[in-house]
């Protein structure tokens, strides 16, 4: 099980987005990184196409993993992640105590 999952809310703890929080809409696990909804956005030139016009995009750019903490649901606030066994199934559990539940992209 990883500490962090596509749609968890995290808060961005090093960095030029540092302090601000997002849900994660993409997970690249073989990178070690996450990219975070309407976080570390970039320009793009894009040549245009017959399917769509070109011009500067602003798209979102991977962020490390390790420059992202999952929020606390108790507090609010950037926490660790433990892991609890109750009745056979693992769960993430925040530094406080509070069970961090997987929330899908809608």
């Amino acid at each position: 099980m990883q500490r962090l999952r596509t749609g968890d809310e995290v808060i961005v703890i090093s960095g030029d987005d540092k302090g601000r929080r997002g849900r994660i809409t993409k997970m690249l696990v073989e990178r070690n990184a996450v990219v975070v909804g309407g976080l570390n956005m970039v320009k793009r030139h894009v040549k245009a196409t017959p399917q769509r016009p070109g011009g500067i995009l602003e798209v979102e750019a991977p962020i490390n993993i390790s420059k992202v903490m999952p929020v606390d649901p108790g507090t609010g606030k950037a926490t660790r992640v433990k892991y609890k066994v109750t009745e056979g199934k693992k769960q993430r559990v925040a530094k406080s105590g509070a069970v961090i539940v997987h929330q899908e992209q809608g």
